[in-house]
């Protein structure tokens, strides 16, 4: 390598770091192709990150701990973005799987743990890995019948008759003979 490489490959690290260190979003990976297990480094929780990308949620299936991922939306605010249920609000919907950055239990904690550009913060520094397990397993039982609380579409919703759709005429006033008083 020439020296004039070197200098800018150095340059290059340079502004790189001072990026990473002033600038949260840049905390931020590229999202990765499907199946790609490069290990990320240098990131805060980088180390949790690493090792959910080399297995399954441990959680995944346990009652217990999806009730505590419900518990955990609530309490790490995670509705105000994703809505109280998930359906979406200012932050995209977890209910579908039609997702930017994957839907796989890995790919769901990096979200979490990692963030992700233009909005999803990063928990990973701030969150202890069972939790973010915890809540991968619940966004995971989203429409199905595992689902703790899931929300409840109102009664007249589940009628085919338009007719039960709509609310009573009111009713009609009459008017005593002789006119108006």
């Amino acid at each position: 390598m020439s020296s004039a490489s070197k200098d800018v490959a150095v340059l290059f690290l340079m502004a790189f770091a001072v990026c990473l260190g002033g600038c949260r979003s840049s905390t931020n990976p590229p999202p990765a192709a499907s199946g790609d297990r490069a290990a990320v480094s240098d990131v805060p929780g980088a180390a949790a990150v690493n090792a959910a990308l080399h297995r399954t949620n441990p959680v995944d299936r346990d009652p217990m701990s999806i009730q505590n991922g419900r518990r955990l939306f609530m309490w790490y605010n995670c509705y105000a973005c994703h809505g109280p249920h998930g359906g979406g609000a200012i932050g995209p919907s977890l209910r579908d799987r039609m997702w930017r950055y994957g839907d796989s239990d890995s790919q769901i904690f990096t979200s979490i743990a990692q963030g992700r550009p233009n909005g999803m913060p990063t928990w990973g520094n701030k969150v202890p890995e069972i939790q973010v397990w915890e809540l991968v397993a619940y966004i995971r039982s989203m429409g199905t019948t595992r689902e703790p609380d899931p929300p409840q579409a109102p009664a007249n919703e589940s009628s085919s008759d338009p007719k039960e759709l709509s609310s009573p005429a009111p009713e009609t006033l009459s008017v005593p003979a002789g006119g108006n008083r």
